[in-house]
């Protein structure tokens, strides 16, 4: 595989699409939302709007090519993680039969669907308008309760909630002091007051996270209970809006190059699990690479695993569970709402899984079988087995490896800032040496050469 494709592969099956932007534009090539020089930068007139103490939105939402989205009566400010500064412009010079205030919006998620998948929703009064690449879709504008039956019209903020993080596929709906949630696979909508979390003015979900946006202020909360961590809530222009002398960079600066993505630094463990998310571990950081489109992001590994301390050595998916290796114990998160450890975890690596050590580790999509990766040799565990028990050495063209995962698009050996891509089981354990190497930095983190 070239490295066009190659810089693609992680994406293969991921839940972002390359359809074009609302806006009518051509994406920009993987990593960017906005084509470079394509774009009018922002200027002061966008930014002391964006950035001024009356400063709040009527909605909020990411494109389907990963631009945010901020509404603010009749204008829309566009912003993108790999972009140039904000700039507005009318609801009109993307939406023609859109006039007037929206009361919120979200970017639907609906994998089996691909006819809605990525569709953007726009709320207004009664009515929800949907666009699919910039179109307006067939049957829109409809009434809101025909759509999602049992959802009231005159919204306050809506967001997705992807089946990882809410057990199915659910749309949140805020209204005052009550939330809707909406099955899309069954059309049932259940009621919830969440007191700690208060009204929306609009809500986002990013990288796995949602968000309230309450004036210039949000909050982040589950979206299961409505809880709200310590520490909110914080400032919008400090996170979100790239406001002159603000930011919460500096908060990160202990994070040094191991948060940087473009460091070079290796990672300790690469993951894809079973819905095709896609992780990398380096110094207690994670990295999430399948939704670049989104942004890019390093978070504490314990945000997605709670508990989970010190680095992470190895790491592999299977059965909706996700295994995670320090040293010679193991700990096992179940993959539904969120990431839950199991109870009685961590427990010896060699008890569970019939080996002491692993430098790396990898199953395949819809197979239980483990590759336990240890210097230059391999050996394979038979995952459905009680006890398990580790197979024969299997000889590799390298000396050693740092991370390892297995896609539909093949094997991936990753060893300090390169990884090696073999199309199959058959072409690794046949292959006299390593196969030509490429950048981790530029193919999978989209950055410059």
């Amino acid at each position: 595989m070239g490295v066009p494709a190659a810089a693609l592969c992680l994406a293969a099956a991921l839940a972002l699409g390359c359809a074009r932007p609302l806006t009518h534009r051509k994406p920009d090539a993987p990593g960017g939302g906005h084509p470079h020089g394509a774009e009018p930068l922002g200027n002061d007139t966008d930014l002391s709007q964006l950035c001024g103490d009356k400063g709040g939105f009527d909605a909020a939402a990411l494109t389907e090519n990963g631009t945010m989205l901020f509404f603010r009566g009749t204008e829309v400010w566009e912003t993108s993680p790999r972009g140039p500064l904000p700039h507005g412009h009318p609801l009109a010079a993307s939406w023609l039969e859109l006039e007037g205030p929206v009361d919120a919006a979200l970017r639907i998620h609906r994998r089996e669907h691909p006819e809605e998948h990525q569709s953007l929703y726009l709320f207004q009064g009664e009515q929800v308008w949907a666009y699919a690449g910039g179109q307006l879709r067939p049957g829109f504008p409809r009434r809101i309760g025909d759509e999602f039956p049992g959802v009231p019209g005159g919204l306050d903020a809506a967001v997705e909630c992807h089946p990882e993080e809410c057990g199915g596929e659910t749309i949140l709906f805020f209204k005052g002091d009550k939330v809707f949630s909406f099955d899309l696979a069954s059309r049932m909508t259940k009621q919830h007051t969440w007191p700690g979390l208060g009204p929306c003015d609009a809500a986002l979900r990013w990288l796995e996270r949602y968000y309230c946006l309450q004036g210039t202020q949000f909050q982040r909360f589950d979206p299961v209970t409505g809880e709200v961590p310590p520490g909110y809530p914080r400032d919008l222009r400090d996170y979100f809006i790239p406001c002159p002398g603000r930011g919460h960079g500096h908060g990160n600066a202990s994070w040094g190059d191991a948060g940087d993505r473009c460091s070079r630094l290796p990672f300790q463990a690469v993951i894809s699990d079973d819905t095709g998310r896609i992780y990398a571990f380096r110094g207690g950081l994670m990295f999430r690479l399948d939704s670049w489109r989104d942004g890019w992001h390093a978070w504490p590994q314990g945000h997605s695993w709670p508990g989970l301390q010190g680095d992470v050595d190895a790491a592999f998916a299977w059965d909706g569970r996700t295994y995670l290796i320090q040293g010679s114990q193991v700990s096992i998160y179940l993959s539904g709402q969120g990431h839950r450890q199991v109870e009685g975890y961590p427990k010896a690596l060699q008890d569970e899984l019939g080996v002491p050590v692993a430098d790396a580790a990898f199953t395949c999509p819809g197979s239980a079988e483990l590759y336990v990766i240890a210097g230059d040799r391999m050996r394979r565990v038979d995952l459905t087995q009680t006890p398990r028990h580790a197979g024969e050495l299997l000889q590799l063209p390298h000396d050693g490896v740092d991370g390892a995962m297995c896609t539909a698009d093949g094997i991936f050996l990753f060893r300090g800032d390169r990884y090696y891509q073999y199309r199959s089981l058959d072409e690794l354990l046949g292959a006299r040496q390593p196969a030509p190497h490429k950048s981790i930095a530029v193919d999978l983190f989209h950055c410059p050469q």
